[in-house]
C-alpha cells in the first residue's frame, strides 16, 4: 500500500508539473499579448464603418482581455498537448509514442485554420446578411463588447471544431476509433454537429446554416482520413503478423 501511495503521489506530482508548465506559457502569451492588443484591435475593426462604443470604463479592458485570451490560447494549444504528452509518454509503447507526438504541431494549424475560416469566411457573410435586415429600418449602434462577443462566438468554435479530423486520425491510429464506428453512427453525429451549430451561432437561421455546412463536411473528411489511417494500420499489423510467423518457422527445428 505504501508503495501504492507513493506512486500514486509522484504521479499527482508529474501532473501538476505538466500544470503549471502549461499555465505558466498561458499567462506569459497572454501577457506579451496584451501589451501588443492595441495594435490587433484596430486591425480586427478595420472593415467596419463606424466607432464601437463603451458603456463603461472597464468594457474595453475586458474586449483586450478577451481577445489576448484567444491568441493565448492559439499558442497555448500546442504547448498543453505536449505536456499532456509527456505526462502519458511512460504509458504508451514507441509506436504509439511517435504517433500521438507526430500529431501536436498539426494541433495548432488547424486551430488557426479554423479560426481564419470563421473570422474571414463564416464571420463577414453573417455580419453583412444581419446588416442587410436593418438596412432602411434601423440605426446600427454597436457596443465593442456586444461586437466582439458576436466575432468570438463565431469564430472561435471554428477552432476547436477543425481539430475534429485530426482528432480522429488519432483515435483511429491508436484503434480506438475505425471508419466503419464513424460510418454506423453518421447519423446520430449529424444530429449532435447541428445541435453544437445550433448553440455556438446567434438565433438566426443563415448563421445555423452557414456553421452546419462545414461541420458536416468536417465529418465526411473525418471518415474518410479515418479510411487511409485504418488501411495502413492493418497493413502495418499484417506485415508483422507475416514477420513474426517468418520468425516462428525459422526457429521450428526441421
Amino acid at each position: 500500500m505504501k508503495a501504492e501511495e507513493m506512486y500514486f503521489v509522484e504521479h499527482l506530482g508529474e501532473l501538476r508539473k505538466r500544470i503549471i508548465i502549461t499555465l505558466a506559457v498561458f499567462i506569459t502569451v497572454l501577457s506579451v499579448s496584451f501589451f501588443y492588443v492595441q495594435p490587433i484591435y484596430d486591425w480586427l475593426i478595420r472593415d467596419l464603418d463606424q466607432q464601437l462604443a463603451v458603456l463603461g470604463p472597464s468594457e474595453i479592458l475586458w474586449v483586450y482581455f478577451m481577445i489576448s485570451g484567444v491568441i493565448a490560447i492559439a499558442f497555448t494549444i500546442p504547448v498543453a498537448a505536449h505536456q499532456t504528452w509527456m505526462f502519458i509518454k511512460p504509458a504508451l509503447s514507441k509506436r504509439e509514442q511517435k504517433v500521438t507526438l507526430s500529431y501536436i504541431p498539426a494541433l495548432f494549424f488547424l486551430f488557426v485554420l479554423g479560426l481564419s475560416f470563421g473570422y474571414f469566411i463564416v464571420y463577414p457573410m453573417v455580419l453583412n446578411f444581419l446588416l442587410s435586415l436593418s438596412e432602411g429600418h434601423f440605426q446600427t449602434f454597436f457596443t465593442s463588447e456586444k461586437y466582439f462577443k458576436f466575432m468570438m462566438n463565431l469564430t472561435l468554435p471554428f477552432g476547436f471544431l477543425f481539430e475534429i479530423p485530426l482528432v480522429v486520425m488519432f483515435l483511429t491510429s491508436l484503434g480506438i476509433l475505425n471508419p466503419n464506428v464513424l460510418t454506423k453512427a453518421r447519423k446520430v453525429s449529424y444530429f449532435g454537429l447541428v445541435v453544437v451549430a445550433v448553440l455556438i451561432t446567434p438565433p438566426d437561421l443563415v448563421s445555423d446554416f452557414l456553421v452546419v455546412i462545414p461541420l458536416l463536411v468536417l465529418y465526411e473528411i473525418s471518415i474518410m482520413l479515418s479510411r487511409v489511417v485504418y488501411k495502413k494500420k492493418l497493413a502495418k499489423e499484417q506485415l508483422a503478423m507475416e514477420e513474426e510467423n517468418k520468425v516462428v518457422q525459422m526457429k521450428r527445428p526441421s
